[in-house]
């Protein structure tokens, strides 16, 4: 039997930030050393940051990036550090760990299974590794992997694994969240730790990076596939467990692979700490709880990793810009968002009440630009090119416009961030105006479905024990207020309706006759899929925002514009 003390640091990066990367890698570095850890794990691509895009392609960045890694091995000494990083050799690039011991790069792993799914783009930009590393901690080994090498069964890193008898895999990642993404990775580690009879120290990324969060949630799962330890999600931690290992099969442990290469190896003593340290078990997170973490950090990390320090909002009175409004304040703090209303005469005045009422309860400064005077010079100037007639959808879009324009304006005059405010369903059927009520930097609930954003609201005022969305805004029929008495419901199916259509479609790739085969309307199923398929170059336009489900607009899910592919109707 011998104990190791390992460390998972679980740490927030910045893609391209290569020295405060290196910072908060030397400083886990330390805090390992400090608790007595034999060796240490950042996540994937921890030294550059992830993911770097294309930005792998320019060969200053590569050369910078091997800087940092050989920066940190030479501060690195008294511990074992295994950290993520981009290698290249011989003209390819690798999504490489490296393992750093005795102040020196003693040797790097490189990634073999690449993810080229979803948000996965790994195989424009590295080539697949093909060798195996152990490190041997006096009679016990421990291979290193990285991410989906242990999300691929009977692949080759679990190939290796099983023969050379390891006892600990060691598991650099950066897993981006969905809402219940932690279920399945607790499932395929518990599976892989079964498979390889190992210990599976999984290590993940926490941090907003443009549209995507990482939820951290690193853990240590036995061979029996027991959660042994777990760290925090959304948050930076470094989460240390003593692991009593059962030695086995040492006698059959070949040094050389089947060609007489020698295996990559790199020994090292362990400490063998007289006490015993307690592991850490992270409280569990509920669904609106994950969501609601995931919106937080990603419009945060969002903000300051780009620059800004202030945001500002068009506080309509609605549902949307009350939720997003509420995030924004937990994110940049009171002081940093500002509210603007723009009311038009269309604009009720329980909307304008509202806004106001939210403003102050979440104690944000509140300006107010009303739009009607210049929403008649527009009339006016424009009354002869579009000629006589009843106003239509021309004038509602042109309200969002100078909303739009006016929101821009503060942001160029004094460098703040513009929050847009739609949601998942309204982008999804277009039912959204370009360079209007879509104008902004940062989309919060982009990837938000409306019903959705109802549950969120709830939760605030559960989680403020008081109603920091008001009543009436929840309680109210949705309505852009751009003509009389308007209803989102004249134009949309009820939102109850919309988004189960809406998931079946865009999430889960349905088409429309398996769709109606669930009960829905026929009719309907078909009209929201050609409005979805319709919107397309609007979503092209739209800025980024935080990916909360399992299949988001942007990365997740790309579509040309120009196509006339049709996915058919519900007819037979």
């Amino acid at each position: 039997m011998t104990t190791l003390r390992i460390a998972l640091a679980q740490i927030n990066t910045t893609v391209g930030d290569f020295e405060g990367n290196v910072a908060k890698i030397l400083d886990g570095i330390e805090g390992a050393k400090t608790c007595g850890a034999d060796l240490v794990t950042f996540p994937e691509l921890a030294i550059c940051g992830y993911p770097p895009e294309d930005l792998l392609f320019r060969p200053r960045f590569l050369e910078d990036n091997r800087r940092a890694v050989e920066a940190v091995a030479r501060q690195s000494r008294g511990i074992v550090v295994v950290v993520g990083f981009a290698e290249t050799a011989e003209c390819k690039t690798y999504n490489a760990a490296a393992v750093i011991n005795d102040e020196r790069l003693a040797g790097t792993y490189r990634k073999v299974e690449l993810p080229n799914y979803g948000v996965f783009d790994e195989k424009r930009y590295f080539s697949p590794g093909s060798e195996h590393l152990i490190i041997e901690a006096g009679t016990t080994r421990l291979a290193v992997t990285v991410c989906e090498d242990i999300w691929v069964e009977d692949g080759q890193a679990e190939r290796w694994i099983v023969d050379d008898q390891v006892h600990v895999t060691l598991n650099v990642s950066a897993s981006p969240f969905h809402a219940g993404k932690l279920a399945t990775r607790r499932t395929t580690i518990a599976a892989f730790a079964k498979r390889t009879g190992t210990l599976v120290c999984y290590n993940n990324l926490v941090g907003g990076q443009d549209e995507l969060v990482f939820d951290g949630g690193s853990m240590i799962v036995s061979p029996q596939g027991n959660l042994v330890a777990n760290a925090e999600r959304f948050r930076e931690q470094l989460l240390v467990a003593d692991l009593e290992i059962e030695e086995h099969g040492l006698e059959t442990w070949q040094a050389r692979d089947s060609k007489g290469r020698w295996k990559k190896r790199i020994v090292f003593q362990p400490k063998h700490a007289d006490k015993r340290t307690v592991a850490a078990h992270a409280p569990e997170l509920g669904r609106l709880e994950e969501i609601y973490c995931a919106l937080l950090l990603g419009t945060t990390d969002y903000a300051l990793k780009n620059g800004f320090k202030k945001a500002v909002i068009g506080l309509s009175g609605g549902i949307d810009s009350s939720l997003t409004a509420t995030i924004a304040t937990e994110a940049l703090g009171t002081e940093n968002v500002i509210g603007v209303t723009m009311p038009s005469r269309y604009t009720s005045k329980g909307t304008l009440s509202d806004a106001e009422t939210v403003a102050s309860n979440l104690q944000i400064h509140l300006i107010t630009v009303p739009i009607e005077k210049i929403f008649g010079v527009y009339q006016q100037v424009l009354s002869e090119p579009l000629g006589h007639g009843e106003p239509g959808v021309e004038t509602e879009n042109l309200q969002a416009r100078l909303r739009g324009t006016i929101l821009m304006t503060l942001s160029n005059k004094f460098g703040w961030l513009v929050l847009t405010t739609g949601n998942k369903s309204e982008t999804a059927v277009g039912y959204c105006t370009l360079y209007g009520d879509t104008a902004g930097g940062f989309a919060v609930l982009k990837d938000v479905p409306k019903t959705l954003v109802y549950e969120l609201a709830r939760y605030v005022n559960k989680k403020a024990r008081h109603e920091l969305i008001p009543g009436s805004i929840i309680e109210r029929p949705p309505s852009a207020e751009l003509r009389p008495n308007q209803k989102d419901e004249d134009s949309l199916p009820p939102y109850s309706v919309l988004d189960p259509i809406l998931r079946a479609y865009v999430e889960e790739d349905m088409a429309p006759d398996q769709i109606a085969a669930s009960g829905l309307d026929a009719d309907i199923i078909d009209e929201v899929i050609r409005k979805v398929d319709r919107s397309e170059y609007k979503r092209r336009q739209a800025p980024p925002g935080v990916k909360i489900t399992p299949k988001a607009f942007g990365k997740d899910r790309r579509l040309p514009i120009t196509h006339r592919y049709g996915t058919g109707t519900t007819a037979e």
